[in-house]
């Protein structure tokens, strides 16, 4: 849903922290993408690469935020996505998932504004600091 309001009003997935960090709606498809690809032999370094992207684009959710940015925004990849550049340099996709986690908890469930709006119950229970 969010794609395609981002492609009908030309809107572009930037997030609070512009070109240094992900966008809080288009988090979690990295998130769940990278671990589609914990134990194969594709790459962090290869999800960059076109050829992937236009073959198993469909298949893999990562790939399909890649193949979204690149899409919405212009110019050079590393200039406006440098977060998801910066993590294609990482050897191995366990790291990526690993530190995906951690943002994700750090950047978008440990801020207030953003978790005000949940329900929390006995599932997904909140205490304060």
């Amino acid at each position: 849903l969010c794609q395609q309001l981002q492609r009908i009003y030309k809107l572009e997935p930037a997030g609070s922290h512009g070109v240094w960090g992900l966008d809080d709606f288009q988090f979690l498809p990295f998130y769940f993408g990278s671990a589609q690809f914990i134990g194969s032999e594709t790459t962090p370094a290869a999800s960059l690469d076109k050829g992937l992207i236009d073959r198993e684009g469909d298949e893999y959710l990562y790939l399909q935020g890649i193949r979204f940015i690149s899409e919405m925004k212009r110019g050079p990849f590393f200039e406006h996505s440098r977060q998801l550049y910066d993590i294609s340099g990482v050897p191995r996709w366990e790291k990526v998932n690993q530190g995906l986690g951690k943002m994700y908890k750090a950047e978008v469930l440990g801020k207030f504004p953003v978790v005000q709006h949940l329900v929390f119950g006995s599932l997904l229970s909140f205490s304060s600091a």
